[in-house]
């Protein structure tokens, strides 16, 4: 029975060790950014995120994740992935996906698009009801 004790004690600290990283995010948890303008583009680019690139540590591989949100007409302008990685997976709505070749892509909902390191893009809706896309950057050290 002590020895049961003592391993139940023993597994508590660990798990709630500062260490250990969130797994699950809940909806009403999600942290809020929303910016305007975003790249140069036109209007607000609302945003939930379980985390953003200003929470992560250096090491960390995925850098942000969150639901993103674009009105009708609202864009990200086009913009170059120095030094990450950026992936749009679409949830509801349609709009035009910009490569960096300045190639216009149709994109609705199941479609994913990624700027690769050194590439470019941009997206519009250009649909009218909001485009709402899953947001994953990521970067390897």
């Amino acid at each position: 029975m002590y020895k049961a004790l003592v391993a139940f004690a023993m597994c508590s600290l660990f798990i709630a060790s500062p260490g250990f990283a969130q797994q699950k995010y809940p909806k009403k948890e999600l942290k809020t950014w929303d910016r305007e303008n975003v790249a140069g583009g036109q209007g607000t680019l609302f945003g939930k995120f379980s985390f953003t690139r200003n929470d992560v540590k250096k090491d960390d591989a995925i850098k942000e994740i969150g639901w993103m949100t674009l009105l009708p007409g609202a864009s990200i302008g086009m913009h170059k992935h120095e030094n990450n990685e950026d992936a749009y997976i679409i949830v509801k709505g349609q709009g035009v996906f910009t490569d960096s070749t300045g190639k216009e892509t149709l994109v609705k909902v199941g479609d994913i698009t990624i700027a690769k390191k050194g590439e470019s893009h941009a997206l519009k809706n250009t649909g009218k009801k909001p485009l709402v896309f899953l947001d994953i950057v990521a970067a390897q050290q």
